[in-house]
């Protein structure tokens, strides 16, 4: 990466790709193909990059992606001191709005380490 800007995420991209896997999020289908999620996964994860351009905060959605956000200090080796970790779904929710920052850390779906891991005031990235 060494420096060079990742490509703009396309808003009508990013939200197609999210509202391909809103019925899912509802309750309403079976978890959709892992092309499909991954899509909205990695966009909405890039559109919170874009957000909040930085490098003090590392978002990690295993299997699917991670990014470093937020201004701050920059990180360069080892575990970043700021880390937000949780599963595609609960990003999702978060990512839409459809779970809040609080219920999400009382209800032990996402792990936030650090000072700067409050990611409360940047979402939702996309609303429907």
């Amino acid at each position: 990466m060494g420096g060079v800007p990742a490509k703009a995420v396309d808003p009508a991209e990013m939200r197609a790709a999210v509202e391909a896997v809103l019925p899912w999020l509802r309750g309403e289908a079976d978890q959709p193909e892992r092309p499909v999620l991954a899509a909205a996964v990695r966009l909405s994860l890039r559109t919170l990059e874009q957000i909040a351009p930085g490098r003090s905060v590392e978002v990690r959605v295993p299997p699917f992606a991670a990014v470093q956000c937020v201004e701050g200090p920059r990180h360069t080796r080892g575990t970043p001191p700021n880390v937000v970790e949780t599963d595609a779904r609960t990003w999702l929710e978060l990512a839409t709005g459809d779970l809040g920052w609080e219920d999400a850390l009382a209800g032990a779906r996402v792990t936030a380490s650090g000072t700067r891991a409050d990611l409360s005031p940047l979402l939702p990235v996309v609303r429907f």
